[in-house]
């Protein structure tokens, strides 16, 4: 029997403290990567394998994830059988302690899955608070979660117009960041999803104010670096009335970074990647054997 295992792990994050949620090269290290932290508690079981973690979806430093996803192979000594997937989530929950990482669910998986050229679709949610005067008046539940625009009055309409120019196949260079470390990754992307819609304070119904939300939601099978933010901020300057529908039409067909108006980046803070999705059937693994063990009490120290 086989005592290796590859596994798909679901895991959500409050980017605020992190480089991202890739690991930091160790000559750059000043602030770990969630995959740094992630790696650890893998290692924590005590694998005889190298531990090497394949994140599905890059978010920068600052920005948050509901839901990430990623795969790992592990292989236990003395031919032990693999963890079974129940008992992984407490017991990596238990070593990443009082990180602001959690391990959401944990599936073994075919051999040759990859969570990155796997993945089917990827969604994020940016979160806006236009209107309130200083960001020392949202509850510490949104403090950080989402970009306060003081004093704002958006125009959703022209907004929802405009994110209807983005959904479609459309070469989205002019929406790729400037520094991008991935210059030669093809620009052309399907936008299947860029809505506008109402959203709640994570303290809605305790809160002693009503704060207005608003929630940008975009999904595609991959984007292109900081597109979500970029393609975000340029949407609120169109509500904000310093960006005309037209203009950023034409912006996008200019298929160029450098006609993307300076200054009008989103900030890291309100970006949440909340949904990673594969098919079923590349999820589908041989039944596993009543033989696969456990980790006694969530301690993984055997």
């Amino acid at each position: 029997m086989r005592n290796w295992a590859r596994y798909l792990v679901f895991f959500q994050y409050i980017g605020t403290k992190y480089s991202g949620v890739v690991k930091v090269p160790p000559h750059q290290l000043v602030r770990k990567g969630v995959q740094d932290h992630l790696e650890d508690a893998i290692r924590s079981l005590k694998p005889i394998n190298p531990v090497s973690l394949w994140v599905s979806s890059r978010t920068d430093a600052g920005v948050h994830a509901l839901s990430n996803s990623a795969h790992f192979d592990l292989q236990r000594s003395n031919n032990k059988p693999p963890f079974t997937e129940d008992v992984l989530v407490p017991a990596l929950n238990f070593h990443l302690r009082t990180e602001q990482i959690r391990i959401c669910s944990v599936h073994r998986v075919p051999e040759d899955f990859h969570a990155r050229y796997c993945a089917q679709s990827r969604t994020y949610v940016y979160r806006i608070a236009p209107g309130i005067s200083h960001n020392t008046l949202l509850p510490l539940t949104d403090f950080n979660l989402c970009w306060n625009l003081p004093n704002a009055e958006l125009d959703v309409g022209a907004m929802r117009e405009a994110a209807a120019l983005l959904v479609g196949t459309h070469d989205f260079s002019s929406f790729r960041a400037v520094n991008s470390d991935m210059p030669f990754k093809s620009p052309v992307k399907t936008l299947d999803v860029a809505s506008i819609q109402p959203g709640n304070s994570f303290a809605h119904a305790h809160f002693h104010r009503e704060i207005p939300f608003l929630e940008l939601t975009f999904t595609s099978r991959s984007f292109l670096y900081k597109q979500v933010r970029r393609m975000t901020g340029a949407l609120v300057a169109v509500g904000r009335g310093r960006l005309s529908v037209p203009q950023l039409k034409e912006v996008l067909e200019a298929r160029d970074s450098l006609a993307y108006p300076q200054g009008l980046v989103a900030p890291a803070r309100g970006l949440f990647l909340t949904r990673v999705d594969y098919r079923e059937t590349d999820l589908q693994h041989p039944q596993q054997t009543s033989e696969e063990s456990s980790i006694p009490n969530g301690n993984s120290e055997q």
